[in-house]
């Protein structure tokens, strides 16, 4: 299953680059003196700035109605324009991505306005609407953590499709989802799947009722060379209404005996990092304007996305990870040997359609592209208190994430200073033996990760995406190695970038990439002398131009860089000033790979969409699916389009058809860019000096350490010494070193290192300590540093089912069962939980069931010891209205469960 954000012809995405030096004949301005580092309290609102005017302005073209953004319940569109093919097949169409850079648009205004409303109604819209509710995956409980999927390879052809289902090959176990379950009290996943059908075009409705939308849809599913002019577009719940008969679209892609109907979803990792991204800033900025509890219930929810999207970290079948090679030589993992701590190209789950039929899967991703990390998002949630997840284990997955990523970006800087393009575990997607000797952690080089058509890391917008949450990081924190990869690739970008003498600009496009890089030692890296990029050509994208300026201003706020910051100004001044619309700002296209519309498939080639020899079904749209289908037979909508007839007059040989498109999280960054900028730059005079630190959280693992870096947020006039000692807190955790730190007038903006370690102890808890960090002169700062306790509690001695699936839409009986699986007795058990919605105790049995509000306790009725190998059951009657009563954060008193809810 594969997430493909990229057109045919050439993927759009943000390219964020850093100038640490910057040619003198690309820059046409004189540069301005470095502005020294900004602490988060020199917040824009309410201070008059050019470039916050321009904010506004763009951002009222983004939310004006008449300019066609939303839909009328108000999900952002892809694009303004409907006749648009790149990695969604139609303009209004949406992706996840869409929805996280809506989020960070609305934190964006939210700190200029001082209005967070917009912001929290974006995300309950994000809910509402593209994460899945339990309606929509609702047979999730039957999941087998201890067999997650079916194993089926990947290929390299979609006419190598379908792939056999194979139960030989062995798949590891899952470590996160009774973790998950017990900490949310649901089976459910709390993640985006990553396309929308906004107004139902393609009209498979929800889950086959034809008509509801937005609706869940999917594309790519047949190995790492369908482009999107390949695609079959199909129902994420597939009924089996359309399709072939008695199997939908299923048989396209999978090879099975029978088949089941079935819901399933595919995430797409980076646009959940950014929106863990985005709500940092928001709980940041809203807490400078003491508004922190606006968006207190928001940030919430984030950290949980957060925990889920752990899912992203694991080998696509939980297959151990490092050396990986053969489908049944690779040994299944267990633990957390299957996680390779990098945010992979997707994690999917799905599950039968029919409640009773008892089964669901999860897949991870082997294959981890450099442009889907997000180390920002990895730090903010192990070291911040208020997006750290809940679950015991999911601070520390981050952390470890947080190094892997930062040693990712340095494994593959080229010798220019671009980064290559990742890593898999699973070598052509059939754990095959690889045709490179470079290895990641046992994880194999692969200069074009998941796709190939066109080839995943020739576009110059994954570097932007990518480098700038590098460079965010690196300016909240202050990383010295983040600063070195940024050092390199702010040099190389900025060289490659042209300032014209027309006033215009013109920013890297495609790459081209030879050799390989040295083998990972994460003690001696290798220097990657053998690895290089040329970039081919240039563009004038302004979705990439804003992205490039945003990671610019990051890098140059921290560094002092006056040539990033003189760059970023004049690529934002250059794209206001010519490219401007009565939409927003966008540039033509002429768009050559238009072309393939009406390709038919060519065996030789491999182009054309690919159906089976006597496979033959229907759409929604009531086109026919079979081996004469073509990209705009499965989609005869397109041709009602206004815009069709000039594609149709360049099939017929007419000219290349050109369009102004106004993609939304183009329009989104251009704006942002902007509120950068006036934030960053023009936030008035510089405050006196004070204590920065990296993070205001830190996790240390029991036994362990951990660092954060201290700076100064502005130069001081003579030394400076910072004490760091610990206020209160856990005897455990200690400054072990960097407890005196000396700044000068020349050095006060590089981070000195504090280190937190934690001693080794005998119980189960997090310890907590809060550390303080003072100078002559000089506000304190504080540090909180937590223990991740690394004692294995004991492994679940007993299960507590409740089942309320004899159900009939106003009330239920239900069934509670409490099985001891221990050595000892259970005496005196107690059982609680609370439901989701409120309900009337109509009867109870064998047992004492007391209701206080959705509260439930249950107390023995003459059974109080349950004793080993024994299990007690009992049961009541409930009646309501509305939404089903279901049973959250079900717990036995005293003991560790396994807790299932039906």
């Amino acid at each position: 299953m594969f997430l493909k954000p990229v057109k045919a012809a050439m993927t759009r995405a943000l390219c964020l680059a850093i100038a640490a030096t910057v040619p003198a004949q690309a820059v046409a301005a004189s540069p301005r003196s470095a502005t020294p580092v900004r602490t988060l309290s020199s917040a824009l609102a309410g201070e008059s700035s050019t470039y916050t005017q321009r904010f506004l302005d763009q951002y009222n073209k983004i939310k004006d109605p008449a300019n066609g953004y939303f839909s009328p319940k108000g999900v952002p569109y892809h694009s303004v324009e409907t006749l648009m093919v790149e990695a969604p097949d139609h303009g209004h169409e949406t992706t996840s991505e869409a929805y996280s850079y809506w989020l960070w648009l609305e934190a964006e205004y939210g700190h200029v306005t001082g209005d967070w409303a917009p912001f929290n109604a974006a995300w309950a819209n994000m809910e509402k609407y593209i994460i899945p509710s339990h309606a929509d995956q609702p047979t999730n409980q039957y999941y087998n953590a201890s067999k997650p999927a079916t194993y089926a390879a990947e290929w390299d052809l979609p006419k190598q499709y379908p792939s056999q289902l194979r139960t030989e090959v062995a798949v590891g176990n899952d470590p996160i989802a009774a973790e998950l379950q017990s900490t949310y009290g649901t089976s459910d996943i709390y993640g985006m799947h990553w396309l929308l059908d906004v107004d139902n075009w393609y009209g498979y409705g929800r889950c086959g009722d034809g008509t509801t939308s937005p609706a869940y849809i999917n594309t790519f599913q047949r190995g790492a060379q369908e482009s999107v002019w390949e695609t079959v577009p199909h129902p994420s719940c597939d009924t089996f209404a359309w399709g072939k008969s008695g199997q939908g679209f299923l048989s396209l892609f999978t090879g099975d005996a029978t088949y089941s109907r079935q819901w399933r979803y595919t995430n797409a990792p980076d646009a959940d990092a950014r929106a863990v991204q985005a709500a940092y800033w928001a709980h940041t900025w809203a807490k400078e304007q003491g508004k922190e509890a606006q968006v207190a219930d928001v940030v919430k929810k984030a950290a949980k996305m957060g925990d889920y999207l752990r899912y992203a970290m694991f080998d696509k079948y939980f297959k151990r990870i490092g050396n990986c090679i053969g489908e049944t030589n690779c040994p299944a993992g267990s633990g957390k040997n299957s996680m390779h701590y990098l945010l992979s190209w997707y994690y999917s789950w799905g599950g039968a359609v029919d409640t009773s039929a008892g089964w669901a899967w999860r897949i991870g991703s082997s294959h981890n592209h450099f442009g889907y990390q997000n180390p920002m998002a990895a730090y903010v949630l192990s070291n911040t208190s208020v997006l750290r997840p809940q679950s015991a284990t999911g601070a520390a997955d981050w952390a470890t994430s947080l190094k892997r990523q930062i040693e990712f970006y340095t494994w593959l800087q080229s010798a220019e200073g671009g980064f290559a393009g990742g890593a898999t575990n699973s070598w052509n997607g059939r754990y095959e033996q690889p045709t490179t000797t470079s290895s990641f952690y046992g994880m194999y080089y692969d200069w074009q990760p998941v796709y190939h058509d066109p080839a995943s890391n020739q576009w110059f917008g994954f570097q932007a995406w990518s480098v700038q949450r590098v460079a965010e990081y690196y300016y909240v924190t202050g990383d010295a190695q983040a600063k070195k990869v940024l050092d390199k690739w702010v040099a190389w970008a900025s060289q490659n970038t042209k300032l014209t003498a027309d006033g215009k600009y013109q920013v890297p496009s495609t790459l081209a990439w030879t050799g390989a890089p040295d083998t990972w030692n994460p003690t001696t890296p290798g220097t990657n002398s053998n690895l290089h990029v040329t970039v081919v050509d240039h563009t004038t994208d302004v979705g990439v131009t804003a992205a490039f300026a945003r990671t610019l201003m990051f890098y140059s706020a921290r560094a002092g860089n006056a040539g990033a910051k003189t760059l970023a100004k004049e690529l934002l001044d250059r794209m206001w000033t010519n490219y401007q619309t009565s939409k927003g700002v966008a540039v033509p296209e002429k768009r050559e790979d238009y072309k393939r519309f009406d390709d038919t498939y060519n065996a030789t080639t491999g182009d054309g969409v690919f159906i089976p020899s006597g496979w033959s079904g229907t759409t929604a749209q009531g086109a026919t699916i079979d081996s004469n289908s073509t990209f705009i037979s499965l989609r005869p909508k397109y041709k009602q389009d206004p815009d069709w007839a000039k594609v149709q007059s360049y099939l017929n040989g007419g000219p290349v058809p050109e369009f102004t498109y106004h993609r939304f999280w183009a329009q989104a960054d251009i704006a942002m860019a902007m509120a950068d900028y006036a934030r960053l730059f023009e936030g008035g005079a510089p405050p006196p000096a004070g204590i920065v630190t990296s993070s205001t959280d830190v996790s240390v693992a029991e036994g362990s350490s951990a660092s954060f870096t201290v700076s100064l947020s502005s130069a001081p006039t003579s030394n400076v010494t910072v004490s760091v000692a610990k206020a209160s807190g856990d005897a455990d955790l200690f400054v072990s070193s960097g407890a005196t730190l000396t700044f000068t007038p020349a050095n006060w903006n590089v981070g000195q290192t504090v280190t937190i370690s934690a001693v080794e102890d005998a119980d189960q808890t997090n310890g907590t300590a809060s550390f303080k960090l003072t100078a002559t002169g000089l506000s304190a700062a504080s540090v909180n540093a937590t223990e991740l306790d690394n004692d294995i509690p004991a492994p679940p001695s007993c299960t507590v089912t409740v089942d309320t699936s004899n159900d009939w839409g106003n009330g239920h009986v239900a069934r509670v069962v409490v099985q001891n699986a221990g050595t000892q007795a259970i005496s005196n058990w107690k059982l609680s939980w609370t439901a989701t919605n409120d309900f009337t105790l109509a009867n109870s049995w064998s047992a004492n069931f007391v209701k206080t509000g959705r509260s439930v306790e249950v107390t023995p009725q003459g059974n109080s010891t349950i004793p080993s190998g024994s299990s007690i059951e009992a049961g009541y009657v409930a009646n309501y209205s509305g939404a089903k009563p279901v049973p959250s954060g079900v717990r036995l008193e005293g003991q560790n469960c396994n807790i299932v809810v039906k």
